[in-house]
């Protein structure tokens, strides 16, 4: 008969073992139906010879190096050793190695490597999951609590860090029903549980998952799948369809219609699902100045709940809502509605039409005259401008014709006859002259005639 047996090595404080025998030191693994905690004394221990295949769980120092298995022939299993080794697989994590071996060699085995002190050896038999199951009337909003154990032969598993290595998962998967909001949402995963007194968990160490989680994606039909998976092993349990409807409260907003009223706001009860005596109601006002108003509506028997809300006049107004009570099923609910928001425009102001003036007849007389001088100004200002234009053209065609045309200078030359007379009366600079006299007495004139002044003898 085939046996599948796992040793779980899990930190346990034992009482003391330094009396211990030579063959209290070997510890044989084997199933007798009662002893699932065995003592590993001097990380030894047995494997039976009917046994073909076994999964061991080693907890060892966080960050430490892996284990390292010793067979009975004295031959080592290392983490790397599955690489060449089809019968031998090994995942070795942070904080612990999981180890299974096919066919293992019978005798006695060692493992070496830094394991947590005064530990024992759990032989795990037929492993099960169980889920509470989840309310079939559900509805958007909802929080749900969730309660699961994980059993060895029907016990739940007391080891103290087995809660390191398994987690209970929880998702919703849609059914793609087209007449539901949640068509084609796929698979929501909700939540995610260890047993570690953390969060909802009430009781660390017990075996028992306990946890909440709201139901924040689409209405609509949901499959519930539950499930524990490590590298050692995977238990799924899948539930009952169950339907989310849309949360059972529907709101009518009456707004203040001057600034002495207050706005109110209805919120109506579906007694299709709720017990409208047990629906208790609290929440927060945010107001557009950025106040914030606790409230509180009591449970009473109407379908209704009025919410007087303050009037700040023009803005955004927020409603955070949170209902207790209990369904028509009689299981009571907690449930987060969504928020209700409603916003009031910024007012127009009127601006106040001007009137316009009354004139007399000479005052629009007076009018009409300045009128038609502007206008007649305006005319001849704009005949000058054209006037003005068109001489400035032509002068600067002329100019440039002459400059480049003609190659003359830009101003003319002009002969004054006045000019001419003046220049010939001055005389000319003494400075320009010059006299050279020789030796008999003659000198040179500008026209550069020799003059003989010297006397004869006669």
């Amino acid at each position: 008969m085939r046996s599948i047996l796992l040793a779980v090595c899990l930190a346990f404080m034992l009482p003391n073992t330094g009396n211990a025998t030579s063959e209290d030191k070997i510890t044989l693994l084997q199933r007798d139906g009662q002893q699932n905690e065995i003592p590993l004394l001097e990380n030894r221990f047995r494997i039976d010879h009917k046994i073909d295949e076994i999964t061991l769980l080693f907890f060892r120092k966080p960050g430490s190096p892996a284990v390292v298995l010793v067979r009975p022939d004295g031959s080592k299993y290392y983490s790397t050793s599955p690489r060449n080794d089809a019968n031998l697989e090994w995942f070795d994590e942070l904080s612990y190695d999981l180890i299974t071996i096919k066919q293992p060699m019978a005798g006695p085995w060692q493992v070496v490597g830094s394991i947590l002190p005064n530990s024992r050896i759990v032989v795990l038999g037929e492993i099960e999951l169980q889920v509470d199951p989840l309310p079939s009337l559900l509805f958007r909003g909802e929080t749900v609590k969730v309660t699961g154990k994980v059993l060895n032969d029907g016990e739940p598993i007391k080891v103290g860090l087995f809660r390191d290595v398994v987690s209970l998962h929880v998702d919703f998967i849609s059914t793609n029903n087209s007449d539901y909001a949640n068509f084609g949402a796929g698979t929501q995963a909700v939540a995610e549980f260890k047993d570690d007194g953390r969060g909802f968990d009430e009781r660390p160490k017990d075996g028992i998952f306990t946890g909440e989680f709201k139901l924040v994606f689409p209405a609509g039909q949901w499959q519930p799948e539950l499930y524990i998976e490590t590298p050692l092993l995977k238990r799924t349990v899948v539930q009952d369809m169950i339907e989310v409807k849309e949360p059972p409260f529907n709101y009518t907003i009456a707004l203040a219609e001057d600034d002495l009223q207050e706005h109110q706001l209805t919120i109506t009860l579906d007694n299709q699902i709720v017990q409208p005596e047990t629906v208790l109601i609290q929440g927060k006002i945010y107001y557009p100045n950025n106040e914030e108003q606790m409230f509180t509506l009591d449970a009473n028997k109407t379908l209704t709940r009025e919410l007087a809300i303050k009037n700040y006049d023009w803005g955004r107004y927020s409603v955070e809502l949170s209902v207790f009570g209990t369904n028509i099923n009689g299981r009571e609910f907690m449930a987060t509605l969504p928020t209700y928001k409603f916003e009031i425009e910024r007012p127009i102001e009127a601006v106040p039409e001007i009137e316009k003036p009354v004139m007399t007849a000479a005052q629009l007389q007076e009018i009409e005259k300045a009128a038609k001088e502007a206008e007649a100004m305006s005319t001849m200002t704009l005949i000058s401008l054209i006037i003005g234009g068109n001489l400035l053209v032509l002068l600067l065609g002329g100019l440039a014709i002459r400059v480049f045309v003609q190659k003359k200078s830009i101003l003319p030359k002009i002969n004054l006859p006045f000019l001419k007379k003046k220049s010939a009366v001055d005389p000319t600079p003494q400075s320009n002259e010059k006299k050279e006299v020789g030796e008999n007495g003659s000198k040179n004139d500008k026209s550069g005639e020799i003059l003989n002044l010297s006397m004869s003898d006669d």
